[in-house]
Order: structure tokens, then sequence, then C-alpha cells
């Protein structure tokens, strides 16, 4: 599954590609921030079991998120973010809410899978597979499979392996804990891309900076 480090990853080409000229170490360090929340639920599933990939991995909570920053920057007579922040605080907070979006729960959804609808809905959803043209299939596609013979997954029955909880239940005193950083060639591809992309532009911001 992509680690934290993919999920910054690509939360820095999101920022790198949206924040414009309001790109600068302090806005994408918001926007890398962001990315990597979803992941903090690795921390609960000790607590509340099944909640990796499941508590901040829903897609209400962008969706929340989005509703709130609509909300303070639309529909208030005075802004919080607007007031205190200015244009630059609107536009990292959306940046930041699709980075969360984009770089913290899809890479994760278009993996292994995500509680999506959680806690409305307790299923984990994957979208995953593979689509071809074939000289005698003709056009085939597994990322959606319709009527499927076995339930999906919820909190009950799937355990993601995570550092902080190796398996469920209590774990034996020599369990291996493993921290993944990059678990194939495209992980570390997407790794190096968005530290390349994000200190290019942070080099660019400063040589250029204040400059017309």
């Amino acid at each position: 599954m992509p680690s934290t480090l993919v999920h910054v990853a690509v939360g820095g080409l999101v920022g790198a590609a949206l924040l414009g000229r309001w790109f600068d170490s302090r806005a994408i360090l918001v926007v890398l921030v962001a990315a990597a929340v979803p992941d903090l639920d690795s921390f609960t599933s000790t607590i509340l079991p099944g909640s990796h990939r499941s508590l901040l991995h829903t897609l209400f909570l962008p969706l929340l998120l989005a509703a709130l920053v609509a909300y303070d920057t639309r529909l208030r007579d005075e802004s919080v973010i607007r007031r205190r922040w200015g244009t630059r605080g609107v536009v990292v907070a959306w940046v930041a809410i699709a980075a969360l979006l984009g770089g913290g729960i899809m890479p994760d959804l278009f993996t292994n899978g995500v509680n999506a609808f959680y806690p409305l809905r307790d299923a984990f959803i994957a979208i995953n597979g593979e689509a071809l043209w074939s000289s005698t299939r003709g056009f085939v596609q597994t990322f959606v499979e319709f009527g499927a013979k076995e339930p999906p997954p919820t909190t009950e029955t799937l355990h993601y392996s995570t550092v902080v909880d190796p398996s469920p239940g209590a774990e034996p005193e020599n369990v291996e804990r493993i921290a993944p950083l990059a678990s194939s060639g495209l992980e570390l591809m997407l790794v190096l891309l968005g530290a390349g992309v994000v200190g290019g532009r942070l080099a660019v911001a400063r040589v250029w900076g204040g400059r017309d």
C-alpha cells in the first residue's frame, strides 16, 4: 500500500500545480501536511479496531472541509480565512483540501482500498485493476466489477497492517513492525518526482522572488 511518503509526494505535486503565485515554503508545507493527515488514522486502530483507512480516509472528510471553506468564504458576511490571511489563505485552504483528497485518500482508494463512505456505510472499496483492448475479447476493464458474489470487507473483517498496529489484537513480543517508504518502482518514482518538483519550485521562488 502507498506509504505516507508517497501521499506527501503526490500532495506536493498537487500543491506545485495549483498554488500558482502563492507557492512558497509555508504554503506548500500546509499542503504537504494536509496530504499526510489521512494516515493519522493508523494511530487510532489500536483503540478503534478497523479505523485505519476508515476514520480519516472517508470521502466525507474533504467534503466536510470543502463545505466549511465554502461557507466561510462565500456565505458569511465576513470570512475568517480572508480576514486573517487574505486571498492567499483562501487559495491555500482549497489546495490543501485538494491535496488531502488527491494525495492523502486517492492513492489508497486506487490501490488497496478505503472505507470511502464511512461511517454512513461500513464497506471498503478499492478501485484497482486494468483496462485493455484485446483482439479477441474487445475492450476489457476490471476496475469496476458488477454482480460481486461476496460482500465487501468492513472494519470488523479487514485489518490493514501499520507500523503502529501490525496485526489485529495484542502483538507478540517479536512482532515485526514495518514502516514502508516505497513499495514499488512506481511509488519510488512518485516520491522522487514530487521531491524534485517541489524542490525545484522552491528554488525558483527563492531566486526569482520579488522580481517581475
